[in-house]
């Protein structure tokens, strides 16, 4: 017997559900709100959660992340009233099971709880024997990098052609490498071609391979990296920059293993597993002609979307001192300890270049504290500092016009001041904010403070003094 939970404000869908789902033998409850939802999922275990969008006290797609956190999260099932396209990616990218849109059948309902309550009672037989799935390298243990590793220990069991997605630096490489380790292929190699970084005139004979005099200055043959892949993984790195001529030929290679090498009239097969990996927006490409559609649907019989960092800061503490280890080691630095203020700077950073950026940020902060046993928010590039800094102000200029106006407004009885009144208090709360977060990316130096504001030390003293700003 399966235990489900409706997460719903309608009360007669709540009720209609749970007659149905307790019809079929299995138990049901309800929740009207997003806060009393994942409250009965943390004090109880349930099975099934079928989660309405719209809710009284917010989304439910903001609990999706909560839920996968759980000891044994819960398989969930989207309900919207909206036919939301972008609501179902991101839902589905979440890791819920389905999305469906009301209003609802039994037959609508039925069909998806039962095929998810197979699958629940296939994880629990299945219980220890999941095999131990090797990192290779891959750092973090919240919901996000949690969720693409599951991702790959299931494609790691196939044979299928992958397609690794996500922003430049958030690991796309480590992952391939980590499928192929994963693998009944471990043990034959592991070819990496950086599609960016060739020539197009030369991307086809690396990959393919060329006989001798095929072309000026072929002066050898040479079998290509397809071949060199045999009885192992290839991976297509930035596929998205193949010429459309070349994605043709490596279609035909997916479909049936045999190519000719350029110049060569005999046909050549190779056995390997295809992994491929881009930044880019491939459905998109389709679209603009940039990329071939049927390419896109064999490179996507398995898709993981990697996690940009922003968005598993839950995970930074560990991946700092992952990459402080490796860049001791390699820099034959002594071990350093990292204070609040520099992890702080970190977290409130965006990290535009992903795990990439953090790597190159943190080599640079602890060769530049050589001499240092502890590292603090000054030895950080300047750049990422002034980065964090300007991106704080402008993520505040909404707010400093929303509060400062209801500021206003309740001190005068919700009538509206008058345009100057208004710019002045707006005003003094952005500059006050603004010189407090100076100081803060400037670690009280007057003199970085002047280099980052571009004010005189005057300037700077004056608006300290008016604004009661003072280092804690």
């Amino acid at each position: 017997m399966a235990k489900v939970l409706v997460i719903d404000d309608d009360r007669m869908i709540c009720d209609a559900l749970m007659e149905l789902i307790r019809n079929i033998g299995h138990e049901a409850d309800y929740a009207s709100t997003v806060q009393e939802g994942l409250e009965k999922n943390l004090s109880e275990e349930f099975d099934v959660v079928f989660l309405d969008i719209r809710l009284p006290d917010g989304n439910g797609l903001d609990i999706l992340p909560q839920l996968r956190e759980l000891p044994i999260p819960p398989e969930v099932i989207i309900l919207t009233g909206l036919g939301d396209p972008d609501g179902a990616e991101l839902a589905i990218r979440n890791g819920a099971w389905d999305y469906l849109q009301k209003p609802l059948s039994p037959k609508k309902i039925l069909l998806p709880l039962q095929r998810v309550l197979k699958y629940r009672d296939t994880l629990r037989n299945e219980g220890n024997n999941q095999f131990s799935l090797k990192r290779c390298g891959i750092v973090g243990s919240g919901p996000a990098i949690t969720h693409a590793l599951e991702r790959l220990g299931a494609a790691a069991h196939s044979d299928a052609s992958l397609l690794l997605t996500g922003e430049t630096g958030t690991g796309k490489e480590l992952f391939a490498r980590a499928l192929h380790e994963n693998s009944k292929r471990s043990r034959g190699p592991f070819v990496i071609v950086d599609c960016a970084s060739i020539p197009a005139n030369l991307l086809e004979s690396t990959l393919f391979g060329h006989v001798k005099g095929a072309f000026t200055g072929a002066d050898r043959s040479s079998c290509g990296l397809v071949l060199e892949a045999h009885g192992g993984t290839l991976f297509l790195d930035e596929i998205g920059e193949m010429p459309l001529p070349l994605q043709k030929k490596l279609l035909r290679v997916l479909q049936e293993r045999k190519y000719r090498q350029v110049g060569g009239s005999q046909e050549v097969s190779s056995n390997f597993r295809l992994v491929a990996a881009t930044h880019r927006d491939l459905n998109e490409m389709v679209q603009k002609d940039l990329f071939r559609n049927d390419l896109l649907y064999r490179l996507g019989a398995m898709t993981i979307n990697l996690p940009v960092l922003r968005d598993r800061k839950e995970d930074l503490g560990e991946l700092t001192q992952h990459f402080a280890r490796y860049i001791c080691e390699k820099n034959s630095i002594p071990p350093k300890k990292f204070s609040d203020d520099f992890m702080e700077v970190l977290a409130r950073y965006d990290w535009p270049g992903n795990i990439r950026e953090l790597v190159n940020v943190l080599e640079n902060a602890m060769i530049s504290a050589y001499g240092h046993t502890e590292l603090f928010a000054n030895h950080l590039p300047e750049r990422t500092r002034i980065a964090m800094l300007k991106h704080d102000l402008v993520s505040n200029d909404d707010s400093y016009f929303n509060t400062g106006l209801a500021e206003i407004q309740t001190e005068q009885c919700a009538t509206l001041p008058s345009y100057k009144e208004y710019r002045g208090h707006v005003l003094e709360q952005a500059d006050k904010s603004y010189f407090t977060r100076l100081m803060e990316a400037s670690c009280w130096d007057i003199e970085r403070a002047c280099t980052i504001s571009g004010l005189r030390k005057s300037r700077v003293y004056d608006q300290l003094k008016q604004y009661g700003i003072e280092k804690e």
